[in-house]
């Protein structure tokens, strides 16, 4: 059995801590910029762009993030394409993200009252400018609790990527706790890492949301 001092748990723990945040934060800044293109296609008045993203939709979040996963890293081998675990997870991530967050954003769009396009077509405004001044500042006021509250699910949802090889938290835990014998430790340690990322997430969105709900009520 191999010797592992508190203290080399810890900092195994932590190097894993940091690929599970930086894969969070690229998969969410790629996740956004696709699900945005997401939300045009699918709110767009052309019915091919609507039912194509309506289908990407259904697709990401009617089947599970692992076997999304598993059809990129092993579908693409057998096809003669070797893709390394990084690059799976981030794109596995990146397209789970991009169809949540353009299902919340068109949600929102949605919320707001047919009389604002009304007004802002009444000005000779077209569509890419009715959203760009009129719909998407009100829509990305009300979409951020829900937006804030989603990247606490991307950061969960890297504990998936484990499966396939990529070290983040979850799989250092894992082979920490296997040369160790001490699971009950290690697992802890995942938890309260796992805990110290999102908890701040989950509480900003809170907060969002209660600032929103006192700027509403005046």
């Amino acid at each position: 059995m191999i010797q592992f001092t508190l203290w080399d748990i810890i900092s195994h723990l932590l190097i894993g801590m940091g690929w599970t945040a930086g894969l969070s934060v690229a998969a969410f800044i790629l996740g956004s910029t696709a699900g945005m293109v997401t939300l045009f296609a699918r709110i767009s008045p052309k019915p091919f762009l609507q039912i194509a993203a309506k289908l990407y939709i259904e697709f990401f979040q009617g089947t599970p993030l692992l076997m999304q996963l598993f059809l990129l890293f092993f579908g693409l081998a057998l096809i003669g394409i070797d893709i390394s675990p990084i690059i799976t997870a981030l794109i596995g991530l990146t397209l789970f993200t991009s169809a949540y967050l353009a299902e919340i954003w068109r949600g929102c769009v949605e919320s707001l009252p047919f009389g604002q396009w009304e007004a802002s077509a009444s000005l000779a405004m077209n569509r890419w400018q009715q959203m760009r001044y009129v719909i998407l500042p009100q829509a990305v006021r009300i979409s951020l609790p829900p937006t804030v509250g989603f990247s606490v699910q991307v950061v969960k949802g890297t504990a998936v990527t484990s499966i396939i090889g990529f070290m983040e938290i979850t799989k250092t835990g894992t082979m920490i706790a296997n040369a160790t014998f001490k699971p009950l430790l290690v697992y802890g340690l995942v938890a309260l890492g796992y805990f110290l990322i999102c908890f701040p997430l989950s509480a900003f969105a809170r907060r969002v949301e209660r600032g929103l709900h006192v700027t509403h009520s005046r």
